[in-house]
C-alpha cells in the first residue's frame, strides 16, 4: 500500500497594497474619516480652487501676511468681457492633473478593495467641486484681438475674487452636493463606466450641472462683494 501525501496549498499570495494610488484617492486620509467624507472632499475641492488660481493665492498672501487689502471700494460680480483664458491656466493645469491622478488612483483603489466605487475615495469629490468653481467663471470665448490692460485685469480680479466670495463658494458647494447625491440624468448612466472613470465622471457631470446654475446666479447679479486695495 502505498502512502498518501497530502499535497500543501500553496499560501494565497497577497495582492501589494498601492500606496500611493489610496493616498491620492482618498486624499490624503480624508477619505478614511468616519463621518461625510464627501462633504470634506468637496470641501478640500474649494481649496484646490482658491489655491490653483494665481491672482487669488496673491491676494491671500496679501491678507496674511502684508496686509494689502482691506474695505474700499465695491466690485460687481460679473463684468461682461469676453477675456483671455491665460489667468485661468493654472486652473485649468490642476483640473486636468487631478482629473487624471483621480481615474489612476480611484481605480487602483477599487480593484484593490474589489468595490466599484468605495467610499473611502474622495478624489472625486475634490476634482467635481474644483470643476464647479472654475467652470462658471471661465469666459464664453476668446477675443479676436489682444485685450487691453485695464479689462484683463478686471478679469484677473473677477475671478479671483469670485473664488474669495464666500456666497459664491457656499452656493457652488451646495449645488454641487445636491446633484452628486440626486445624480440626474445621465449621472447615473456615467457611474457605470469602467474603473475610475465611472468613479470621477459623474461627480465630473454633477459639477457641469452645479456650474450652470452658478454661472446664472453670476449672470444676473445675485451676488456682490465690497473689497479695497490699500
Amino acid at each position: 500500500m502505498t502512502p498518501t501525501i497530502e499535497a500543501t496549498a500553496a499560501p494565497e499570495t497577497r495582492r501589494k497594497k498601492p500606496r500611493l494610488a489610496l493616498a491620492i484617492a482618498t486624499v490624503f486620509g480624508v477619505g478614511y474619516l468616519p463621518k461625510a467624507a464627501g462633504t470634506l472632499g468637496s470641501l478640500v475641492g474649494i481649496a484646490v480652487a482658491i489655491l490653483t488660481h494665481p491672482v487669488s493665492l496673491l491676494t491671500i498672501i496679501g491678507l496674511l501676511f502684508f496686509s494689502r487689502v482691506g474695505l474700499g471700494f465695491d466690485v460687481p460680480m460679473f463684468r461682461g468681457h469676453t477675456v483671455p483664458v491665460l489667468v485661468l491656466i493654472p486652473s485649468l493645469l490642476a483640473l486636468l492633473i487631478i482629473g487624471l491622478l483621480g481615474v489612476w488612483s480611484s481605480s487602483r483603489a477599487a480593484t484593490y478593495a474589489d468595490l466599484k466605487d468605495p467610499q473611502h475615495v474622495v478624489i472625486d469629490e475634490v476634482s467635481g467641486m474644483h470643476l464647479t468653481l472654475v467652470l462658471a467663471i471661465m469666459p464664453l470665448g476668446l477675443p479676436t484681438g489682444l485685450l487691453p490692460a485695464d479689462e484683463a485685469t478686471d478679469f484677473g480680479l473677477y475671478s479671483a475674487l469670485s473664488l474669495l466670495n464666500w456666497k459664491y463658494l457656499l452656493l457652488g458647494f451646495i449645488l454641487f452636493r445636491v446633484f452628486d447625491i440626486w445624480k440626474p440624468w445621465p449621472i447615473r448612466r456615467l457611474e457605470k463606466l469602467p474603473g475610475g472613470w465611472g468613479i470621477m465622471a459623474d461627480d465630473w457631470m454633477a459639477g457641469i450641472y452645479a456650474a450652470i446654475l452658478l454661472r446664472v446666479a453670476l449672470h444676473f447679479g445675485l451676488f456682490a462683494f465690497h473689497i479695497g486695495l490699500v
